[in-house]
């Protein structure tokens, strides 16, 4: 599959060789050791690390000793703390080991910059997890949805919210609306100028709304639908109600599209249900996951 403009965090051979550097799971560690990247801190069982993939260095977070190896997507602009910090606390480490990660251009993984292009030609055969599940936010969610429907042996059970297989023109309607980020909540705007600064940050956010606007110019908005059938693992849907960004629809198209799927709606839940609802949200997914 050629490279393809997207405003995802590409499930690229930078993702995969992240999760080849990391330790597995008891049941799947193998006799050779594993090669770390620089460990910037340890604290509450959380490990912080960096490590260079292909020459860009790589932040992640994991905790955790369970056989389950978890992997966590986040969204635009997310990063392991910003967007998984209620998981990577408080997930049942005996059971799970979860694994957050910056993404290119995100959280610690600066500079370089983000990189808005994906490319599908993975070493996948490269990787020293035997199998591990997913959980993926809104652009993290659309990665994993293409990542359980391509190698499909790899993952064992997929949970996404705030995610979506196609653009119509009403979502590119909301994206526009949060493309001028000073007309953004000023918690989460402050949040970000934090991290970021207002101008990698103003940027970022613009080049994304151009980045998804531009599969509402192919046949049906499509990003993924035309791989929704190839999607064999186990799949936890989860909505909010309140949803601002993703209609619910989009959920629904999921739920109908992934044979066996399963959808969960949060009535009063947003984009950032799992944020919100944390100890609901934990519970859900682990019940699911087990």
């Amino acid at each position: 599959m050629p490279d393809l403009p997207c405003n995802l965090p590409p499930f690229s051979s930078s993702n995969l060789c992240l999760i080849l550097s990391l330790t597995p799971p008891p049941s799947q560690r193998q006799t050779e050791p594993f090669k770390y990247g620089c460990v910037v801190s340890i604290y509450t069982s959380i490990t912080s690390a960096k490590i260079k993939v292909n020459g860009v260095p790589l932040h992640y977070k994991q905790t955790g000793q369970g056989d389950h190896a978890v992997l966590l997507l986040p969204g635009m602009l997310g990063s392991s703390q910003s967007d998984f910090g209620p998981q990577l606390k408080s997930m049942n480490k005996q059971l799970f080991t979860i694994v957050a990660w910056d993404p290119r251009g995100y959280g610690h993984s600066i500079p370089p910059a983000h990189d808005f292009y994906c490319n599908f030609l993975t070493p996948i055969k490269a990787l020293k997890f035997k199998n591990f599940s997913m959980l993926g936010w809104s652009d993290g969610g659309i990665t994993a949805l293409i990542a359980a429907a391509k190698y499909p042996t790899l993952i064992h059970k997929l949970v996404v919210w705030g995610a979506n297989a196609v653009v119509t023109q009403e979502d590119l309607k909301l994206y526009n609306a949060i493309r001028d980020v000073s007309k953004w909540s000023e918690k989460i705007r402050k949040q970000m100028e934090e991290m970021y600064g207002h101008e990698y940050f103003a940027k970022t956010c613009e080049a994304w709304v151009d980045g998804i606007s531009q599969f509402a110019d192919k046949p049906d908005g499509n990003i993924c639908q035309h791989l929704l059938p190839h999607i064999k693992c186990p799949t936890f849907i989860i909505h909010g109600g309140k949803d601002p960004l993703v209609p619910q629809f989009h959920a629904e198209y999921l739920h109908k599209h992934i044979k066996e799927s399963r959808l969960f709606l949060m009535p009063e839940g947003k984009h950032n249900l799992h944020l919100r609802f944390a100890e609901e949200f934990n519970r859900l997914v682990e019940d699911f996951l087990r």
